[in-house]
């Protein structure tokens, strides 16, 4: 059932810091303090409503963890399966140039990975690939279609206005990033923080956050998760990386909040 509430949303909504990142749950620690069945308000008279998911409810938070088999030093499934072991709980299926039957098994065997722990797995693209969570890209498909979660790149003011019914944004990049040398220019934490005061929805900082101390930062900046990729990707401890964001995680939050 979609949390998206039917009204328009007026450009300069906004959504209180602790709303949008209220319930940061950490594995291991029990979920936190969400507020499932709750309604967020939107600008416009819109409304959201947080449906348990993931195991700890609503959107994505926490540490995302975002597939590129090209920059894997292992069977992607191996990497997901050890971020999982190193307390991920929300994975964001990239692998868009697969055929479909192909990135369909793929998916399957994610969900498998998720399942125990109560993860989530999320799907670029307009194609959730039997699931009922998906991540679109800045330049469309505009209106999302309708699935319960609904996620979307934004880069800049401009692109946060275009929002509708999505549930979530990632803002990026927020640090230069290996991934896509180039690419930018980084909004920096300061960049980050001005965007986090202009989306209605609960954003997820990406983009060169890769150490505990950028965690922090972004925590800083009023997010309601990062996201990680090619540090994952490329690490020869994927758990042991993971695990360590994870704690950042911990030590930023007060009963499941961020710590703010």
């Amino acid at each position: 059932m979609s949390r998206r509430g039917g009204g328009a949303r007026g450009t300069t909504a906004t959504v209180d810091r602790r709303d949008a990142v209220a319930g940061f749950g950490i594995p291991g620690g029990g979920a936190g303090p969400g507020i499932p069945g709750a309604t967020r308000e939107t600008g416009g008279g819109g409304s959201h409503e947080d449906a348990p998911r993931g195991g700890d409810g609503g959107t994505p938070r926490g540490i995302v963890v975002v597939t590129d088999r090209r920059q894997a030093r292992q069977p992607l499934p191996e990497v997901i399966g050890a971020a999982v072991a190193g307390g991920a709980r929300w994975v964001l299926l990239r692998e868009r140039d697969l055929p479909r039957a192909e990135r369909l098994a793929l998916a399957r065997r994610l969900r498998e990975l998720l399942a125990p722990v109560g993860g989530t797995l999320l799907v670029a693209g307009p194609d959730p690939l039997d699931g009922d969570a998906v991540h679109l890209a800045a330049a469309g498909p505009y209106p999302p279609p309708a699935l319960p979660l609904v996620g979307r790149s934004c880069h800049d003011e401009a692109e946060l206005r275009r929002l509708s019914t999505e549930d979530y944004v990632t803002l990026s990049p927020v640090f230069p990033t290996l991934s896509k040398p180039g690419y930018g220019p980084p909004l920096e934490p300061a960049g980050l923080a001005r965007l986090v005061t202009r989306t209605p929805v609960p954003a997820l900082a990406l983009g060169g956050v890769d150490t505990p101390e950028r965690v922090a930062a972004c925590h800083a900046a009023g997010v309601a998760g990062v996201a990680v990729m090619g540090a994952v990707m490329r690490a020869d401890d994927p758990a042991g990386l993971v695990r360590s964001l994870v704690a950042a995680v911990a030590e930023t939050t007060v009963d499941g909040r961020w710590a703010g």
